[in-house]
């Protein structure tokens, strides 16, 4: 079961003149993304440094918890930078805001290749509950701030430099490549060559027929492991390929547990029953509520996180933050009442969309008896 670092190891010698860029490439750059990097690359955004050079500026002195996402991101950086493929690229144009009174947590960079094109990568979100919450709106606001971050810094760098170029990144990352491609004028749209979207949820409604999405969709990769909740959710208009994860459920969003032979993801021929059901269920349960709805529900959720304490999302489950939960519940009458409403509808979605996937079966299981 070979991974992105074994592709390292096979690929890592040859240039992107020699073999442009894959989809393995661009699941790389965008991981590459969740690094906070340092040194002359965040001071000088305008002169390009080697990632190798970078790499080497980072490790100076024992990394930060806060400068990266897990620890594979930090060995990635660590082998990528010693690879010819990678280590040579040159990083420029490196943002990280983080913007909590606005709700926003954004971060891209852009890499020259010696090809002559340019990847841009968005970070996905990170482990900050301010980045979490940004998610959550993106279910009932038509555009969030790091979106329209996105397009902008889309723009400023095409000005910049003028290539070809490439757009990516995983998870959320994912949506604010495709956001950024839609929303560029005709002119630039012709010089993206692909977009890759690793598992990044969709958009609400209005954003499905918008012409510039439409002149994308031919150009955007997306992919999504079998048992994928994130890259189901919201809408897609673009088709997706399912590719193979080593892990399961929820687990299978890490990109360092999908699998790759040569080039290539490994495809697989659909995304499993749980993610459909999962998919099925959150798409019901939105249907039923309006966008206030949606937004007063988030509102309440992280508020409710946010008596706890909680700054990150891995501090959510903390016993000192549950006992807190639960004090705050069982003296706020209201917020009991919403998230009571807003759960038990969600329970009714799971019930009919458990029901319309039963009855569905029988139906073809009763057309294939027939067939016979």
């Amino acid at each position: 079961m070979a991974n992105i670092f074994d592709y390292l190891t096979w690929r890592g010698d040859l240039t992107f003149t020699q073999d442009p860029v894959n989809a393995v490439d661009a699941l790389i750059f965008s991981a590459l993304s969740y690094i906070h990097y340092g040194g002359s690359v965040a001071a000088d955004q305008d002169t390009p440094v080697t990632l190798r050079d970078a790499a080497e500026s980072y490790f100076v002195g024992e990394p930060g918890e806060n400068s990266y996402r897990v620890k594979n991101d930090l060995e990635l950086l660590k082998q990528a930078a010693q690879t010819t493929r990678f280590g040579l690229s040159r990083l420029v144009q490196y943002r990280d805001d983080f913007l909590p009174e606005q709700e926003t947590q954004f971060a891209a960079m852009t890499f020259l290749l010696d090809d002559g094109t340019m990847f841009l990568a968005f970070r996905g979100t990170d482990s900050t509950l301010i980045g979490w919450k940004e998610d959550f709106n993106m279910s009932f606001q038509e555009t969030v701030p790091s979106q329209r971050m996105a397009e902008r810094y889309t723009r400023e760098v095409a000005s910049k430099y003028v290539r070809p170029l490439r757009l990516g990144g995983h998870s959320k990352g994912g949506n604010l490549a495709v956001f950024a491609a839609a929303c560029s004028d005709s002119a630039l749209q012709r010089r993206i060559l692909e977009v890759y979207n690793n598992d990044g949820p969709g958009f609400t409604g209005y954003l499905m027929g918008d012409a510039g999405y439409l002149a994308m969709v031919p150009r955007i990769k997306t992919y999504i492991p079998q048992s994928s909740v994130i890259g189901m959710l919201l809408e897609h208009e673009e088709p997706y390929t399912v590719i193979r994860s080593k892990t399961v459920g929820l687990l299978q969003h890490d990109p360092y547990s999908w699998e790759v032979q040569g080039p290539s993801l490994i495809p697989v021929q659909g995304v499993d029953q749980s993610s459909v059901f999962l998919d099925a269920t959150i798409k019901t349960w939105f249907a039923e509520m309006t966008d206030q709805e949606r937004g007063q529900l988030v509102d309440v959720m992280f508020g409710l996180l946010g008596t706890g304490g909680v700054d990150k999302a891995a501090d959510i489950f903390h016993p000192k933050n549950i006992r807190n939960y639960l004090k705050t519940l069982s003296s706020d009458e209201n917020l009991r009442r919403i998230l009571s409403k807003e759960f038990q509808g969600l329970i009714e979605a799971a019930k009919a969309t458990r029901a319309q996937l039963e009855e569905r079966k029988e139906t073809e299981l009763l057309e294939e008896g027939n067939g016979e």
